[in-house]
């Protein structure tokens, strides 16, 4: 089959007798060695997004790297873009399903979807295409024999991350500190982000005291922003969010408090958020983030194509497997600090710390809060 590669922005798409509208300079993929890589593949594939795209500095911005490593780009070369690899960014859920049955038509080796909101639309069309390799990412409930699907232990890193905020808390000597979490659109994968969090700051503090918040938007970074200032303002002290583009907002808010003098946090997520929270010189307002590392579920799936042992099934990528962890990038965090966070890590492998995933399941722990607005599906 000739293998088409468009070079694609879509903007927007109206369902009912909808055509895909993808942005300017239509690219023809040559097929053959002429269309291979300086590592000698011809795979190729298609990543598709929510709203945020690949520029929300997190989650999508982790699974385009993926891409960028396996075909040896960067994000400043992206020189196979458009002939082996692209993306197209869907702005509403509605228009999910003709984005997948065009990309199908199109004859993608593999095509990739990020976040469980694909669920639905890639269970609906890989049905009817069962020669076409699908993957997805943060799902792990789909049936179908052509359907990759990978998922993190989230709760594990997010652990780590909570810890970490309780100890710099308490290397601060912050008196009876609260902590934030700031979370996207409620469902089990968020709930794992913020249970974890707050088994971890428990973990250390075992009194301490939570607020939550859900923007039920992945790129309303404004939103996030505005709650952040009324925590800010009345004394909490860190704040995580998982929340996709909209946690943007988070940290350009904690970036205004330390600049005005005042000692608060911020924590990122998926990707290393630090450069995201500079705001004077070297000096950053993310004291660490939850590193989930999409780009290795992504870097898995394209290996697989190539070396032709892609299955339907799926993969869980944890603490042992290298998927989830947390960044040292800010000087904040002390060696002493680190240490006690490697030791917290060993033991989270080793089973002798075991996290509970599910709200449900976490209230069941001492102390643990019983009023968060976290889901389990």
């Amino acid at each position: 089959m000739r293998k088409k590669i468009l070079f694609v922005g879509v903007t927007a798409l109206i369902a009912v007798s909808l055509i895909l509208a993808i942005g300017c300079g239509k690219q023809q993929a040559t097929t053959g060695a002429g269309a291979e890589t300086a590592g000698g593949t011809s795979v190729t594939v298609r990543l598709l997004t929510d709203v945020s795209g690949v520029d929300d500095k997190s989650y999508n911005a982790a699974a385009w790297r993926g891409i960028l490593e396996f075909y040896g780009d960067t994000w400043a070369n992206q020189s196979q873009r458009g002939s082996l690899y692209d993306t197209v960014v869907a702005q509403t859920q509605d228009i999910y399903v003709p984005i997948l049955m065009q990309t199908t038509d199109e004859g993608y080796d593999l095509i990739v979807a990020t976040g469980f909101t694909w669920a639905d639309s890639i269970s609906e069309v890989a049905a009817r295409n069962p020669n076409q390799k699908y993957m997805i990412v943060d799902v792990d409930w789909l049936s179908g024999d052509n359907i990759l699907q990978t998922s993190y232990a989230e709760h594990e890193g997010s652990f780590l991350v909570g810890a970490a905020a309780a100890l710099k808390a308490k290397e601060d000597g912050i008196v009876n500190p609260r902590f934030g979490f700031i979370g996207g659109v409620p469902n089990a994968v968020i709930t794992k982000f913020h249970v974890g969090y707050v088994q971890g700051v428990l973990h250390i503090i075992p009194d301490a005291q939570f607020v939550d918040y859900y923007v039920n938007s992945w790129s309303e970074p404004g939103l996030a922003k505005t709650q952040a200032a009324n925590w800010y303002e009345a004394g909490v002290y860190i704040i995580y969010s998982a929340a996709g583009g909209s946690g943007n907002g988070t940290i350009a808010q904690a970036k205004e408090e330390r600049l005005a003098g005042k000692n608060v946090w911020a924590i990122g997520v998926d990707s290393d958020q630090h450069d995201e929270g500079l705001y004077s010189g070297n000096d950053s307002a993310v004291l660490t983030s939850m590193i989930k590392k999409v780009e290795t579920s992504l870097l898995f799936g394209l290996n697989a194509v190539q070396n032709n042992t892609f299955r339907g099934e799926g993969h869980n990528f944890d603490l042992a497997q290298n998927g989830v962890g947390y960044t040292t990038t800010n000087p904040a965090m002390s060696r002493s600090i680190v240490d006690e966070l490697e030791d917290i890590r060993s033991k989270i492998i080793s089973g002798e710390i075991n996290i509970i995933p599910t709200n449900a399941g976490a209230k069941r722990l001492p102390g643990f809060p019983q009023n968060l607005r976290a889901v389990d599906d």
